[in-house]
């Protein structure tokens, strides 16, 4: 597909994103696509937007991923991101769009929608881990504030094996699970030593703010959009399936289950790959 791809500035970073333009006809009009994550960058969904050559399709690296930087002493949380987006929607200027977001992209994207509710028709938002929502908000959201200090403190290896430890996790996530020994960066083929590099937009970034903020959930109510949460059909009891089943239910609409598991959508471009093919198919007829 034929990419224009640019860099615009919003408060606090600058952002890159690509224009994906369609290379078959459409047949019918179809709304433009935003497909977005968080922290993911555009390179993930390198597969998935190989499904929708009948779209254009914008992507864009969130501020400190990849090709976006981040300002000084600022500190990108679901509002600001939301915002950007709404700035590159603009830039674009092809909308309303079809969204679909995954991980933290799909928090951005209902901060996106809450704040400017006339961009986006139809929002897909696949597996936010959204803590607000869940009954066990409070321990999720202490065990992300764990997790960021942790990394500020140990580094890279000491973080993200938290993270895997709490990702891993079914069920809702016990009082005590701060209590337990930290898991070995080993066990999970991650480095035991502190390189002293800080800024990882998992770690540094998303898991200073995210956890924080509460959605405006009677906003997104009155919006136009059709917002659709969605999960993983192979991701059980998984934090962020668990949130979006409990964000539909805040919003009085069904989840619509996906295949595969949080990364389903994945052709393989980070580690193994997810079941893109069904995937796409599931999105393109949610989207209708």
């Amino acid at each position: 597909m034929p990419v224009t791809t640019a860099t615009l500035d919003v408060p606090g970073a600058a952002v890159t994103y690509d224009v994906h333009a369609p290379t078959e006809s459409p047949g019918s009009p179809q709304r433009p696509l935003f497909i977005i994550g968080s922290p993911m960058g555009a390179q993930g969904f390198t597969t998935l937007v190989g499904h929708f050559p009948d779209r254009t399709v914008v992507t864009y690296d969130p501020p400190g991923m990849n090709r976006s930087t981040v300002a000084e002493h600022a500190h990108p949380d679901p509002m600001s991101r939301g915002a950007a987006l709404h700035a590159i929607a603009q830039a674009v200027g092809q909308g309303p769009y079809d969204l679909f977001a995954s991980s933290g992209g799909a928090v951005d994207g209902l901060a996106w929608i809450q704040q400017f509710p006339d961009d986006v028709a139809t929002a897909v938002l696949h597996e936010p881990p959204l803590a607000p929502v869940l009954p066990d908000g409070d321990v999720v959201a202490a065990v992300m504030d764990d997790i960021h200090h942790t990394y500020e403190a140990h580094g890279f290896g000491a973080g993200m094996a938290k993270f895997f430890a709490v990702s891993m996790a079914q069920g809702e996530i016990p009082a005590d699970f701060l209590d337990r020994p930290a898991p070995d960066p080993a066990q999970f083929g991650l480095p035991t030593q502190d390189d002293g590099r800080r800024g990882d937009p998992l770690l540094g970034i998303n898991m200073r703010t995210m956890q924080h903020w509460v959605p405006a959930l009677a906003a997104v109510r009155a919006a136009r959009t059709r917002v659709v949460p969605a999960y993983g059909e192979d991701s059980g009891e998984g934090m962020a399936a668990r949130a979006a089943r409990a964000l539909a239910a805040e919003l009085d609409v069904e989840a619509a289950p996906f295949p595969g598991d949080h990364s389903g959508f994945s052709g393989g471009e980070y580690g193994p790959a997810g079941k893109p093919e069904q995937f796409a198919a599931t999105l393109r007829a949610l989207l209708g």
